[in-house]
């Protein structure tokens, strides 16, 4: 339970960064911030996590660097869809790591999934044909956003594999290095990183640093010991709800009835996927609210 508690803050920690970092990169280049991002978060792990990279072998910290390039293309693919597309929009189009976890864990590891998946998996494809039509949004930014769903998925299905194994300071600490290396090499090569400036970069790159990628993919790690990848994609399936509010309530985001319909067929999909984890997060939500 106390793994699903973490996992849902993190979802809602993602879901109002996806405003912010849709103004900061109308500001400021978009490798450049993603480069700052990760330094920020490499800074924050620092201090307790480079010391215990040494434990990790040549293995776990291979995997480590692997995972942190997967994290890379999928927030470089995501924050470009970003660009072109509404907050909402792409908060639901990255809501399809969900259902593209368990097919992708099928193809990679011959894990099996139940009838229920694969209706989830064709519900969420129609309602992202839904989405793909809203003219709010863009298709070319919401099929970016899909190529960073499918990174995402690929990255919670390998965790599965290396978290019981490693430690999780010094994995995630290698992970966010991996992924400032990928990005500061590309906007060095574009000539894109400079100092940033103003609070709304600023605010941005502190928030998605600290809290959205140190922080959160280190509790990702810490869950993933003794949580499947399908179960905590699941919980992962509230970020494009908190995507969808915050975009609404701070972004002006009006989607029209198709809109929220693709919204609305995307989310029954992704709970559809996986009934056994969906109930659990049912049983984790009601218990949050009682008297």
């Amino acid at each position: 339970m106390r793994q699903l508690a973490t996992l849902v803050a993190v979802t809602a920690v993602w879901g109002v960064t996806f405003v912010q970092v849709k103004d900061a990169v109308a500001l400021y280049p978009l490798f450049a911030f993603l480069a700052v991002r990760f330094a920020i978060a490499s800074a924050t792990l620092a201090p307790v996590a480079a010391g215990r990279i040494r434990g990790l072998g040549r293995e776990g910290a291979v995997a480590g660097v692997s995972l942190g390039l997967l994290l890379a293309v999928g927030y470089a693919l995501q924050t470009a869809g970003l660009q072109r597309t509404t907050v909402s929009a792409a908060g639901f189009v990255t809501g399809l790591y969900v259902v593209l976890t368990p097919v992708i864990a099928l193809g990679l590891f011959r894990v099996r999934i139940g009838p229920a998946a694969w209706g989830g998996v064709a519900l969420a494809t129609a309602g992202l044909a839904l989405l793909s039509g809203v003219e709010a949004g863009s298709p070319s930014g919401d099929a970016l956003v899909l190529g960073g769903a499918a990174a995402f998925a690929l990255q919670i299905v390998l965790m599965e594999r290396y978290a019981p194994r490693f430690d999780a300071l010094a994995f995630t600490f290698v992970e966010m290095l991996a992924a400032f290396a990928g990005f500061g090499v590309v906007a060095i090569g574009l000539g894109d990183l400079e100092i940033p400036r103003g609070w709304t970069v600023w605010g941005a790159l502190l928030v998605t640093g600290v809290f959205a990628s140190a922080l959160a993919y280190l509790v990702q790690t810490w869950a993933q010991r003794r949580m499947s990848a399908t179960r905590t994609a699941l919980v992962f399936a509230l970020e494009p709800v908190w995507a969808g509010f915050f975009g609404f309530a701070l972004a002006g985001d009006r989607l029209g009835p198709f809109g929220w319909a693709g919204c609305a067929v995307i989310m029954v999909g992704i709970v559809l996927s996986e009934p056994a984890a969906a109930g659990s997060l049912t049983r984790l939500v009601r218990g949050s609210v009682r008297p």
